[in-house]
């Protein structure tokens, strides 16, 4: 039978590292591996190998290309490959800044499915540090956790990933006040992903996770986005509506809503580009619109069988004539956020009844603000 791995990863050190210590002390004949990326700009990676008592092998890996992609490609897979057999468990403690998704695909491929199944993907987080940190806007490179030369996301950016993504959450460190008001955040932000502390772990051995779907429950044409809520001073509000944007009053009105809340994202459509289904990822004060591919209702009939079953389901819940699955379904969550203000803002961004009207001639000469954005990444 394929030997289970479990990823590990989180941007707090210490949770990390107290999950992998519980794993490798709960799992006799376990192995934890990981690869220190503090020199990666360099091209250069050191790989260490553990088992429950001491550290058994350590490497200096040169890359061609220093990246987190180079470093699953060339050595996280072969040598997953070559520990399995002499394994009960294979951890991957990933460093920092990883973004957990790329690599739990690159584990679950057809190549390496017989020797190793991915049993689970968790995010470590220090209950102390979360809440502040989904808040702060510096990017990697500024609080020393670049995970590739020339790295330029944002702390916050990767954490709002690595906590939305995984099969599971282990909470580690601060006090009672500190995991509760982790866990409220939580609740906000990953609603239907399982919280465990590191005394209390979750089976990693059983049946394999499908990446697949996790990838669905937070791609944005299939997400499964988080409902209204309010806890404590955490709101959460969701936005829906049917009718198109207008881009400049749209654009207007970016810097508010962003501002005022910590964390928002969804899919939605502009006046302008009527089949392009646009993605809306905002945290910290740093927000992105892309261009994510085309609405169904853009698409032939006989195009649809080419998409998923979940990106199939997600357009028929959403489809009303005339527009069929095109939609406006934005959340935002933050602290002591005002969902009528929200809406209301939201609502005037949207067309009056009579621009709607004119129809699409009328609404192509609109000014479209967003086109640099866009239209870039379309030229990319």
């Amino acid at each position: 039978m394929a030997t289970p791995v479990v990823l590990v990863a989180g941007l707090h050190g210490t949770a990390r590292t107290a999950t992998v210590e519980r794993l490798l002390a709960e799992h006799p004949g376990s192995l934890a591996i990981h690869h220190d990326l503090s020199e990666v700009s360099h091209g250069l990676v050191r790989r260490s190998v553990r088992d429950a008592t001491r550290e058994l092998d350590t490497a200096d890996v040169q890359l061609a290309h220093g990246c987190v992609t180079c470093t699953v490609r060339e050595d996280l897979l072969p040598r997953l490959v070559l520990l399995a057999p002499g394994s009960t468990l294979l951890i991957v403690d990933l460093w920092d800044a990883v973004e957990p998704r790329s690599v739990a695909e690159a584990v679950d491929c057809d190549e390496a499915r017989e020797i190793l199944r991915l049993t689970a993907v968790l995010t470590a987080l220090d209950a102390e540090a979360m809440p502040d940190d989904i808040t702060r806007g510096e990017r990697l490179s500024e609080v020393g956790k670049p995970a590739a030369a020339g790295d330029q996301r944002y702390l916050a950016e990767v954490l709002a990933r690595q906590l939305e993504y995984p099969s599971g959450l282990v909470l580690h460190g601060g006090d009672e006040d500190d995991r509760e008001l982790s866990r409220a955040v939580l609740a906000h932000l990953a609603p239907v992903t399982p919280i465990h502390t590191v005394d209390s772990l979750p089976v990693v051995t059983g049946a394999p996770v499908c990446t697949a779907e996790l990838a669905e429950r937070v791609d944005p044409a299939t997400a499964q986005l988080p409902c209204d809520a309010e806890t404590d001073e955490i709101v959460t509000t969701v936005w829906r509506s049917r009718r198109p944007l207008h881009p400049a009053r749209l654009f207007e009105a970016v810097d508010e809503l962003v501002t005022e809340s910590v964390r928002s994202r969804g899919r939605f459509w502009l006046a302008t580009r009527p089949g392009q289904l646009l993605a809306w990822d905002a945290v910290a004060g740093i927000v992105s619109a892309e261009d994510v591919g085309p609405w169904l209702a853009a698409l032939p009939e006989a195009a649809w069988d080419l998409v998923s079953p979940a990106r199939r389901l997600t357009a028929a819940l959403d489809w009303e004539d005339p527009h069929g699955d095109r939609v406006q379904h934005l959340v935002f969550t933050g602290p002591d956020l005002d969902p009528a203000r929200f809406h209301a803002l939201l609502d005037s961004c949207l067309l009056t009844e009579e621009e709607e009207a004119a129809g699409l001639d009328a609404w192509a000469r609109y000014d479209d603000p967003f086109a640099a954005i866009l239209n870039v990444r379309e030229n990319a």
